[in-house]
């Protein structure tokens, strides 16, 4: 634990943003996937019904600040994996997908919740209140840039 408290910024949250992304990947590690497919798996398995391919693309796009090409390759790989179906314009999750899915979010459950143990939930809502507008403010700052 750190002894003193640090002024959010960049640097301080990206670090928090990659000590909780090795924590997931070495989960992921153990079940064959890589953070991507974990990215692009997650909105198929939510949706409980086959959903539109290019909605899957763009929220991950959108996620990730990667090429739709990128996150293309990942539906295949996970049709590949058998992770998923793909019906034409839709996907879905298949039952050995759904399952994956499953394992890894309970196993990153508990371990996320001793990562927030003994944080208030007045603190991790205004956390949550301050992330929410720096995303809000840099993705239109990398819209701007993209004009």
């Amino acid at each position: 634990m750190t002894t003193t408290t640090p002024t959010v910024n960049g640097r301080v949250i990206a670090l928090a943003h990659y000590a909780g992304r090795a924590v997931l990947e070495s989960v992921l590690v153990r079940h064959g996937m890589t953070f991507q497919q974990s990215v692009t798996l997650r909105p198929i398995a939510d949706a409980g019904a086959a959903v539109e391919r290019d909605g899957v693309v763009a929220q991950v796009v959108d996620a990730l600040k990667i090429e739709a090409a990128d996150v293309q390759r990942v539906v295949e790989e996970l049709a590949t994996k058998q992770l998923i179906t793909t019906e034409g314009p839709k996907v879905l999750v298949t039952d050995a997908g759904r399952e994956l899915y499953t394992e890894v979010s309970a196993e990153t459950g508990k371990i996320s919740a001793r990562i927030y143990d003994g944080i208030s939930t007045q603190d991790l809502a205004t956390a949550g209140r301050v992330l929410a507008l720096v995303t809000e403010r840099a993705n239109a700052e990398l819209a701007a840039l993209a004009e």
